[in-house]
């Protein structure tokens, strides 16, 4: 490329997602005949239910379906996300004016930052946290102020220490319970005190909830509390909790004015989603207890393997958690949880995640996704015994 056309500013200081690096160099393993076991990412092995897979194909084979959709999304589509949040998290939404659909909720963290950041407004950023929420923010042209979470906090925010700090600049706070990558379930109490923080101090409160169905019984939205649509919205998917991660099905919930805003920026970046898929997704939101049941079933199954090979690692973990993965602390010979993710890829052939991704604060953890089979964590298992077995030696 000439050398005088050079990339856009904004993307200084952003690198590459950091499992689009690792799959490339798992790929490169096994193309050595390595065989690596990922048990990294949350992407669900399970898939959707029959009739959402049915339903797809039926809508799909009509012939006047495939024209552009409407930027606000079916209104089918909308209603059933309306009456799924009343039933599961008893929030009245208007299916009109508080829900935007989205092509995956992921763009949504995009949208809201593009849609409210100027440059220099200050964002508070989970650490450990979703990479994603920092990239955006600096995308948009904002500033990250990392708040850090820690387990003798529970994984929650200290609000007093935010306060000591200033918080003038700050215009947005993501938050996201069940949090990512610790597990921690979220309380009503909990819910109210982000709330409270963010009327106090006239800060958007944006909630990212896509994980609230996994392994967890009561599932919470910080819409619940009253208020507060005043000063919050929340992302919401189909990935998860509907095995539809690659149908990229998610939602923005919250007052008209933010829906509205948010719009006006979408509306710009794509032309909706393929109807057919929408319906698909309503099907989806209108299963009951017992496919959640089903899918809790087999990850409950899955978590006990990974308790097992955690205790084999010498990992010091709670069982409560909820979510897609289980997060743990590093034994100390351990400097990082990068230096234990390499010694576990490069001498057994698995792979597991570095919790220092998420941010500083997660340097002495790693994450384990429970994406998987019972006999690939078997496997798994046997393979880090093997190497045990050989330093012990």
């Amino acid at each position: 490329m000439n050398p005088s056309i050079t990339g856009a500013n904004r993307l200084e200081g952003i690198g590459e997602y950091y499992f689009s690096q690792k799959l490339r160099e798992i790929d490169e393993l096994n193309k050595q005949g390595k065989n690596i076991i990922n048990l990294g990412i949350g992407s669900p092995d399970l898939p959707p239910h029959p009739d959402v897979i049915k339903t797809l194909q039926e809508e799909s084979a009509k012939p006047n379906v495939h024209a552009y959709q409407n930027y606000k999304g079916s209104p089918i589509l909308r209603k059933a996300i309306s009456d799924w949040y009343a039933k599961w998290y008893g929030v009245v939404l208007n299916a009109d004016t508080e829900i935007l659909p989205l092509i995956g909720s992921k763009e949504g963290i995009m949208h809201i930052c593009m849609s409210y950041l100027n440059e220099g407004d200050e964002v508070l950023v989970p650490n450990p946290g979703y990479p994603t929420y920092r990239s955006a923010v600096k995308l948009a042209g904002g500033t990250c102020i990392d708040y850090e979470l820690s387990e003798e906090n529970n994984w929650e925010p200290d609000f007093a220490a935010l306060e000591k700090r200033g918080l003038s600049k700050v215009k947005l706070m993501w938050v996201n319970y069940t949090q990512m990558p610790t597990g921690q379930l979220p309380s009503k109490e909990l819910y109210e005190k982000i709330i409270a923080f963010g009327k106090k101090h006239h800060i958007l409160i944006c909630h990212d909830n896509p994980y609230s169905f996994i392994l967890n019984d009561s599932p919470m939205s910080l819409l619940s509390v009253e208020g507060a649509k005043e000063v919050a919205v929340e992302l919401n998917s189909l990935s998860k909790s509907h095995n539809m991660a690659g149908w990229r099905v998610g939602m923005l919930c919250g007052a008209k004015e933010i829906i509205d805003q948010v719009i006006r920026f979408k509306s710009n970046m794509d032309s909706g989603m393929f109807l057919p898929v929408q319906l698909a997704a309503a099907k989806a939101l209108g299963l009951g207890k017992d496919w959640h049941d089903s899918v809790n079933k087999i990850y409950n199954e899955r978590r006990v393997k990974v308790f097992e090979l955690l205790e084999l690692l010498k990992c010091d973990f709670s069982k409560n958690q909820s979510g897609l993965f289980v997060w743990a602390k590093i034994p100390a010979k351990y400097k990082t949880g990068f230096e234990l993710s390499d010694d576990i890829l490069y001498n057994a052939n698995v792979f597991i995640t570095p919790g220092g991704i998420f941010g500083t604060a997660g340097d002495k953890y790693i994450r384990v996704s429970l994406c998987g089979s019972i006999e690939r964590f078997e496997d798994a298992i046997g393979r880090i015994k093997n190497i045990f077995k050989i330093q012990d030696v």
